[in-house]
């Protein structure tokens, strides 16, 4: 257990500063900040040089613009600068319209609901600031997300709407706009619009790059404005850019403050004292806790509910950025931190056993909260509040962990409010940067990610030769190897998962002994 003194020593909360980040249970010693200070001094050097503009990211060679976004100033062309600000206070003059009853749908009726359609980092963002920043019944509008391409899914999301589309305002959200899950999120949003006898277009705006799919289908059907998603902004950082502020300000959130906490820490940030940069400390004690492999997981614990869906933002922040087969020179390293977590104090009746008398294999992130929020001077016993057991939950429970040499730190912020979400948003970023430069990776693209669309693609083409195959051969019953063979396939086993879901859903196709591989056999039907 770390001394009063220790903890003091390893404080880092400078001026300025939205978050205190205490990592005096990480085990840091003199001798390995003095170890790491070259390549912490590296990390600093690449950050300054990525803010300046140049290439961040030399597989699409673009920059990585999106600490610009809120430092409009820091923008190294003045073409561009103009642009983003002109881009800015339409996306600001826009919300106002819509607030004001200026934009309104064509019944006449203000928009009063809010659907946002995206997926990744299109989602994720904005659905984390409406959870975290919401104000039950009190926003301006109703925030609802499509977030997959699940018909059940987006059968939910529409029932919830049923009755309201008239006054329902829809957010499309994709760069290229031929992500097919949100693709097939609007293009049956748009036919229950239609169902209920309105026009679509009037109630959509899109969010996309200039010139995109979605663009140009925006353009074509007179929906009610188009923002842009700008190509050196990638999706799990575009939470600043209009892919969350848009959501978050017809919501009625405070984007103003949102923008101003995370600017806050990118100043605190780009000091080169280790001691005196949360997101460099924060960095550094990931590589220290993982041996710079990811040989721990990283288990986000915040002790408040607004807070539970930042570990998934934090997933695809950190888990898409770092997770590389190949380093900066070619080598194939596969890199890679895990994320995992929920909130406290649900996860002590969860998996903190394991953490504490299990496998060693994590590190854990408390997120503390100072101000209990609503209620919080309730008793619920002779001088004690709710909030005073979630504290003491949170301090408990990170005395159980140190005292088994389970490796933590805490970040401490006052509150949750749109200031210090920005900044706990900006100090993950900063972070995933300083440690890719540790690790020598790109942080800034998703190969992986491209690869798994392009299989499913594959899959979805295999399924429409099926289909084929089967119409010109009406009656007959084949298994899935011989499907296969007939639509020019030897892919025996996708054929058989394609044929299985098509029977499972009456969609044309009738199987027998369909749960067993090795004895189904299938027909048109």
């Amino acid at each position: 257990m770390p001394s009063f003194e220790d903890y003091c020593a390893l404080y880092c909360m400078p001026e300025g500063s939205p978050a205190g980040l205490d990592v005096s249970r990480m085990g840091l010693t003199p001798e390995f900040f003095a170890e790491m200070e070259p390549r912490l001094q590296a990390a600093c050097d690449a950050m300054e040089q990525l803010e300046a503009g140049a290439i961040a990211n030399p597989d699409e060679n673009r920059m990585v613009g999106h600490y610009w976004l809120r430092d409009f100033a820091r923008i190294p062309d003045a073409a561009l600068r103009q642009q983003v600000e002109a881009d800015h206070r339409r996306l600001m003059a826009f919300l106002a319209d819509v607030h004001s009853g200026k934009i309104k749908a064509p019944s006449g009726r203000p928009f009063r609901r809010l659907l946002s359609i995206g997926i990744g980092g299109s989602a994720l963002g904005p659905q984390f600031l409406a959870h975290a920043l919401g104000r039950d019944g009190a926003d301006r509008m109703e925030p609802h997300f499509m977030d997959n391409t699940d018909p059940d899914g987006i059968a939910r999301v529409l029932g919830r709407l049923n009755g309201y589309l008239d006054e329902t305002l829809c957010v499309v959200i994709s760069k290229s706009g031929g992500t097919a899950e949100t693709r097939n999120g609007m293009v049956l949003a748009e036919k229950a619009w239609q169902s209920a006898g309105l026009d679509f277009g009037p109630h959509a705006v899109a969010i996309t790059g200039d010139g995109s799919k979605l663009d140009m289908y925006a353009k074509e059907g007179g929906w009610l404005d188009r923002f842009p998603m700008y190509d050196w902004v990638g999706g799990r950082t575009s939470v600043m850019s209009g892919v969350g502020l848009l959501p978050a300000g017809l919501q009625g959130l405070d984007i103003e403050a949102l923008l101003a906490g995370a600017r806050d820490m990118d100043v605190v940030t780009r000091t080169p004292d280790v001691r005196a940069n949360p997101a460099l400390l924060l960095a550094l004690c990931w590589y220290h806790a993982s041996g710079g492999r990811g040989e721990k997981d990283m288990v986000v614990l915040p002790y408040k509910d607004r807070l539970e869906l930042f570990s998934r933002y934090l997933q695809q922040l950190i888990m898409e950025s770092l997770g590389k087969e190949l380093d900066l020179d070619g080598k194939r390293v596969e890199q890679g931190l895990t994320v995992y977590g929920n909130k406290g104090s649900t996860d002590q009746h969860a998996y903190v056993q394991q953490l504490r008398d299990g496998v060693p294999n994590f590190f854990a992130v408390f997120i503390e909260v100072l101000h209990d929020g609503a209620a919080a001077m309730d008793e619920v016993e002779e001088g004690v509040t709710a909030g005073d057991y979630l504290s003491g939950f949170f301090q408990g429970t990170r005395r159980a962990l140190s005292e088994k040499d389970r490796q933590n730190l805490t970040i401490t912020i006052e509150e949750v409010s749109a200031y210090t979400v920005g900044g706990l948003i900006a100090l993950f970023e900063r972070a995933v940067g300083f440690y890719a430069s540790l690790i020598n990776v790109n942080a800034y693209h998703q190969p992986g990610v491209e690869a798994g669309k392009k299989a499913a693609g594959e899959v979805l083409k295999l399924q429409r030769a099926l289909v084929e195959a089967m119409g010109a051969n009406p009656g007959e019953e084949r298994s899935a190897a011989e499907w296969a063979q007939a639509a020019g396939s030897q892919d025996a086993e996708t054929a058989y998962l394609v044929l299985r879901h098509l029977a499972a859903n009456e969609r044309g196709v009738t199987g027998t002994n369909t749960s067993q591989p090795g004895k189904a056999v299938f027909r048109a039907g």
